[in-house]
């Protein structure tokens, strides 16, 4: 159990939620391990499958405190909504801000900023680590080219202009990304972005990773009470989680691509976890999809202290915190939107 924000993260497994009074009670095996009074709590998350009683849920729903039941993979499920609990009115100022260019931008570009130091962040991780085995490879071009982006970026009020800056700063990125693969370049090399289908097995990986992620995303932001099919630099789409993919840009670099970047080095995927169809099209194999979800489930597990809320925590926790401050900012309780800056 984790309590940040005034939210409590309930990541435990076999935790049973009930009411004790004017407190929440955290129990195991019929013993209490744990309690908060409820004043103090402004929402609650649990990953349990063990749920919550209907007493508790009756509280919150009475109180306004937002309740909201994930997987223990961390797919959302359902949340409590009594007759009034501020959900509404924080998704009618989230449908305002989407509707307004330059109020959308104000946020996006934090998201891009975050994502570009974050591109940095795995190159120079690399050029830390193994020096000597990428000089002259263009890394340091890479990330003098990102960075160059990063002022450009925080002073852009367009989202058009944001858009081409992302972009160019993704082209940097990937431009320096085979580089990055240490490991049995003839099985696995990266030679530009594909997808729908992936041509290569690094790209299969990469989009495979995407889609957990953005699940992720979706997840915590379903749980935080804010719409994932409405974002402010990815337009509306039917059937697309906007909200989803913004939140995601400045989480891909450092934990899916740097999860890939690990699987490939450390020797954990073998050519052999990937099947190639007719089409041309590069795919996991059902034992590939199994090896791949369990290292990211355990990667999930790593923990790591929170820049922005010096806070120690799992790596799975950190898209519901970043939500969790999106809903803070679009609330009014804070200035700006605090992007995920790995360090």
């Amino acid at each position: 159990m984790k309590q940040l924000l005034n939210t409590l993260f309930v990541t435990s497994e076999d935790v049973y939620l009930s009411l004790e009074g004017e407190n929440v009670l955290a129990n195991r095996d019929k013993e209490v391990v744990a309690r908060y009074p409820l004043h103090t709590l402004q929402s609650i998350v649990s990953f349990s499958y063990s749920g919550a009683s209907p007493a508790l849920m009756g509280k919150c729903a009475e109180k306004g405190i937002g309740l909201a039941f994930c997987t223990p993979r961390g797919r959302f499920l359902a949340r409590v909504c009594g007759e009034s609990n501020g959900n509404v009115l924080l998704r009618r100022e989230q449908y305002r801000i989407a509707d307004d260019d330059r109020r959308s931008c104000a946020i996006a570009r934090n998201m891009i900023f975050g994502k570009l130091t974050n591109s940095a962040a795995v190159i120079q991780r690399t050029l830390r680590d193994h020096g000597p085995r990428v000089t002259d490879c263009g890394l340091e071009a890479g990330v003098s080219t990102i960075r160059s982006l990063q002022r450009q970026v925080l002073e852009q009020t367009e989202l058009e202009a944001l858009r081409g800056l992302e972009g160019v700063g993704a082209a940097a990125y990937f431009g320096v990304f085979d580089h990055l693969l240490l490991s049995r370049k003839e099985e696995f090399f990266f030679h530009g972005r594909n997808r729908r289908p992936p041509l290569d097995r690094v790209n299969a990986m990469l989009s495979f990773a995407y889609s957990l992620l953005t699940h992720d995303c979706a997840s915590a932001l379903e749980s935080m009470g804010l719409d994932s099919y409405v974002g402010f630099l990815h337009r509306d789409r039917p059937g697309r989680e906007s909200l989803a993919l913004d939140l995601m840009e400045e989480l891909r670099p450092c934990m899916a691509d740097r999860f890939v970047l690990t699987l490939v080095n450390n020797r954990v995927v073998k050519p052999d976890d990937f099947q190639t169809q007719d089409s041309g099209a590069v795919l996991l194999t059902e034992e590939g999809r199994k090896k791949f979800l369990k290292a990211w489930q355990e990667r999930k597990r790593d923990t790591l202290t929170h820049p922005y809320l010096n806070e120690k925590m799992s790596w799975g926790m950190i898209p519901y915190v970043q939500a969790l401050l999106l809903a803070r900012q679009l609330r009014g309780d804070l200035d700006a939107y605090p992007p995920f800056l790995w360090k």
